[in-house]
């Protein structure tokens, strides 16, 4: 059986032990503490938590002023808050000054499901990394997440880091450590390559196993870190696989895909294909209703393998 959990709930519990480790880190959220999970650092350091109220925009600024009072911040509200309606705080006021703020958006991508498409945040990764400044980190399940947390909290800077709502395949061995900047190595291959992030990875990881049925021999690279991206494992993978499939819960404009595209065409042109969101917007539906109907499934994935290799 396979082994789930929540990428939400174990940030909540690694900021409550950040928080007891180092009194310079202060939380905010914006009234979903309950959803966000940063619950756990509230109720253990109340004097260091502040809820802001349905007033995410708001939130971002007085971020950028702790911060800017030397502070370690995590602000954190739904993906699709956190990047839509803040965009302009976070570009005026966290992303120009470069300060350290750490914006934690939970209930990334459509596996919010039954919340609906206002609430479905697809364009969150496009946007973050449209930012300057910011490093930008998709986590692929709750053991990276924990890791993610505890680096962004050690590095000074802005970051964006995108979590799920639902529990989530555990992918990673126990011994498994996250490198900023670095994709991980989950499966060698020599055919093709799949580059994934977020719950992507689970799903990228079944496919290989399907196409391996076929004797077809299927890369997998993690790739935590969408900015900045690992383009020598980028560029590795093209030379050695010559053919690469990105999969991603995002829009494929402006995502994981975009950015591997933009390596692959001016180091190692290959064959490409993006399993992504297409030009649109999604409904209210079971995640795994949705996942379907956006074309988000190991199948999908496997699909797209097959389709660039017959290209390459």
């Amino acid at each position: 059986m396979v082994q789930e959990a929540s990428t939400r709930e174990v940030y909540g519990q690694t900021l409550a032990q950040l928080g007891a480790e180092d009194p310079n880190i202060v939380v905010l959220d914006a009234d979903l503490s309950r959803s966000t999970m940063t619950k756990f650092f509230a109720e253990r350091f109340p004097e260091r938590f502040f809820d802001c109220g349905i007033a995410e925009q708001n939130m971002m600024s007085i971020a950028a002023g702790l911060a800017a009072s030397g502070k370690t911040v995590f602000a954190s509200t739904f993906a699709v808050f956190a990047t839509g309606r803040c965009f302009d705080q976070l570009r005026m006021s966290v992303a120009q000054p470069s300060l350290n703020v750490k914006v934690v958006g939970t209930h990334g991508g459509i596996t919010v499901g039954e919340d609906g498409f206002s609430h479905h945040s697809i364009e969150d990764i496009a946007l973050a990394c449209s930012l300057p400044s910011f490093t930008v980190i998709v986590p692929a399940d709750a053991t990276e997440a924990a890791q993610v947390v505890r680096v962004a909290a050690s590095i000074n800077g802005p970051f964006y880091i995108r979590l799920s709502r639902p529990k989530t395949p555990l992918v990673y061995p126990s011994d498994y450590r996250f490198v900023l900047g670095k994709a991980a190595m989950m499966r060698q291959g020599s055919d093709a390559t799949i580059i994934a992030n977020g719950l992507m990875v689970a799903a990228a990881l079944k496919a290989a196993e399907r196409l391996q049925q076929d004797k077809i021999s299927c890369r997998v690279l993690s790739m935590p870190t969408v900015k900045p991206l690992d383009e020598a494992a980028i560029l590795q993978a093209a030379q050695e696989t010559g053919a690469i499939v990105t999969a991603e819960e995002h829009l494929e404009h402006g995502g994981l895909g975009s950015r591997v595209a933009q390596v692959v065409v001016k180091g190692k042109p290959v064959p490409m294909s993006l399993v992504a969101i297409k030009n649109t917007y999604t409904k209210s539906g079971k995640p795994e209703q949705l996942l379907q109907k956006c074309g988000l499934t190991a199948e999908d994935i496997e699909a797209a393998v097959r389709e660039v290799i017959r290209r390459k």
